[in-house]
């Protein structure tokens, strides 16, 4: 009887420990996700990476006379669905910058907004890893993938992110010099086709 007790015992305590973990885990994810809420900011990084994605709580935000100067991409010109309808990938530009550690300008900062769009249905599976996005020559399909991965916010969750708000994201792929068009392909969202590069 006291073996049985024993282990019913054991069996209890692991219960309890894995629980504690878990709970553990999601007041970490919680703890970052307010964090990023609280510093998030409305402005676009250029060529600066930060680690997280930024969180905007508003569906629209206009583009800055400054970035409109600089990129070739319209507002709203690129926008396709992710994850069937539960949200939608926009970008915001592509554009050719110069690699800081090789001086060359074969590195393409590409920068878009996921927004949410579903209510509910959404599960913390539904993470589009922007790290992952590459790149494909048009005309010789070539392929380009990421320079790195601490040159791109790494990956958004949906499930984090509130219905019909978004969050900015970017990569920087490395693009051959010449190379003024692309096709993207973002995991788990539909391809974009011809995006221009402006320099």
């Amino acid at each position: 009887m006291s073996t049985f007790l024993s282990g019913v015992a054991v069996l209890l305590s692991t219960l309890a420990l894995g629980c504690s973990g878990y709970v553990a885990y999601e007041v970490f994810t919680l703890r970052q996700t307010l964090n990023a809420t609280s510093t998030a900011s409305s402005t676009i990084p250029t060529q600066v990476p930060s680690p997280t994605a930024t969180i905007s709580p508003q569906a629209t935000v206009s583009p800055s006379p400054a970035s409109a100067t600089t990129s070739a991409i319209s507002p709203g010109q690129f926008v396709q669905p992710a994850f069937g309808k539960k949200a939608e990938v926009e970008l915001l530009s592509a554009k050719r910058i110069k690699d800081p550690e090789t001086g060359n300008r074969d590195v393409v900062n590409l920068q878009m907004r996921i927004r949410r769009l579903a209510t509910d249905g959404v599960v913390g599976s539904d993470i589009i890893s922007v790290a992952s996005t590459t790149a494909r020559n048009p005309d010789t399909s070539v392929t380009y993938k990421g320079v790195a991965l601490n040159r791109s916010t790494g990956s958004v969750s949906l499930f984090q992110v509130r219905p019909q708000a978004s969050a900015d994201a970017y990569i920087w792929l490395r693009v051959a010099d010449g190379i003024n068009n692309l096709d993207i392909f973002v995991p788990d969202t539909a391809a974009f086709k011809n995006v221009p590069i402006s320099f």
